[in-house]
Formats: C-alpha cells, sequence, structure tokens
C-alpha cells in the first residue's frame, strides 16, 4: 500500500483500476486485499456489502475520473455537464458503474451531497422567490439529467453519443426552469 494513502482510499483505486480489466462482479474482496497489501476480512469491515463496494468506487470514480467542474450560472452547469458528457464518452466502464452505484439503494449517508447543495443555491441565486420544495424539485429534476444514469440511458437505450445527450440535456434543463420566475421578472 503507498505510504498515505489510507486503506479504504486505497482500496477504491485498486477496485477501480481492476475495472480496467474485469467487470465489477468479477472484483473479489481477497484480490483487493492482496492488492492493497490487507486481509479479505479488512477489505469486508470497510465494505460490509458488495453495494458499498460498488458506492465507494462510484464515488471515488466520480471525484477523481469525472469531476464537475464549478458552477454558479445555469450556463455554466450547462458546460459542465456536459463536458461530463463527454467524459463519460471516453470512460465508458467507469460512467456505467457510476450509473449502476446511483441505480442501487443508498448505503451510506442520507445528508444531501455537494452537487445537489451547490445545485439548489444556484437556483436560489437565480430564482430567488421560488419557495424551497419547488427548488429541491428543480435541483432533483436537473440533477437526474446531469447524472452517469441518465448518461447510461441515453447511450444504451437511444445509442446517443454525447453531443446527442447534451442537446436532450439542455431541452430539459429549458422545460425544467420554464416554469420559474427569473431575477428580471421579479425585479421589475
Amino acid at each position: 500500500m503507498a505510504e498515505g494513502v489510507d486503506t479504504p482510499t486505497a482500496i477504491l483505486a485498486n477496485a477501480a483500476a481492476a475495472l480496467r480489466e474485469n467487470p465489477f462482479d468479477e472484483i473479489s474482496y481477497r484480490t483487493l486485499g492482496d492488492a492493497v497489501g490487507v486481509s479479505e476480512r479488512t477489505v469486508y469491515r470497510h465494505f460490509p456489502t458488495r453495494s458499498h463496494l460498488l458506492e465507494g468506487v462510484a464515488g471515488w470514480i466520480e471525484s477523481t475520473e469525472f469531476p464537475l467542474p464549478p458552477f454558479v450560472t445555469i450556463l455554466q452547469f450547462q458546460e459542465a455537464s456536459r463536458a461530463r458528457f463527454r467524459a463519460f464518452d471516453s470512460s465508458p466502464a467507469f460512467a456505467f458503474v457510476c450509473a449502476r452505484a446511483a441505480s442501487i439503494s443508498p448505503t451510506g449517508e442520507l445528508e444531501a451531497t455537494f452537487f445537489t447543495r451547490a445545485l439548489v443555491a444556484m437556483l436560489a441565486t437565480n430564482h430567488p422567490s421560488v419557495n424551497e420544495r419547488d427548488l429541491r424539485r428543480v435541483a432533483a429534476t436537473l440533477r437526474y439529467f446531469a447524472s452517469a444514469q441518465f448518461w447510461a440511458r441515453m447511450r444504451t437505450g437511444f445509442e446517443m453519443s454525447a453531443p446527442e445527450i447534451s442537446d436532450v440535456f439542455d431541452r430539459t434543463v429549458v422545460q425544467a426552469l420554464s416554469g420559474l420566475p427569473t431575477l428580471s421578472r421579479t425585479s421589475r
């Protein structure tokens, strides 16, 4: 195990590296333990179920392979999402793991992610008169349509590429925001 890397991070990094050679379901806890230099039991202690491991690997992949560029405006958010769709197209195996993890029941914290909080803050800034419930509803819509899960559905179900998926995404953003009052409308 590399100096300065904690055991769970090393396990996740090795699991992600193993994905380049094998499907997720063929990666064993014993193989991960051997690669990291810990026992299989230690891997189980950190990731008690395959769902925990899948969720952890997906989180690691999202943060290292598909980081979302910063955004504060709707246009910046759209461009950041388009960049992620292109990244998903470049590493589809990783993107499909992220999509699969998003489709299982969450095993971790129930707290809103940074991405969710950033979307709500962006919407609150651009649409200050909208109530919290509607902000969260629109943020949930935008979050789903900017996700690996959406990308995977469009890629496998409709054989779309990143540019085509981006077009669908852009139209969805316009539709989701169309009913919200904007700063210019409320300031008149």
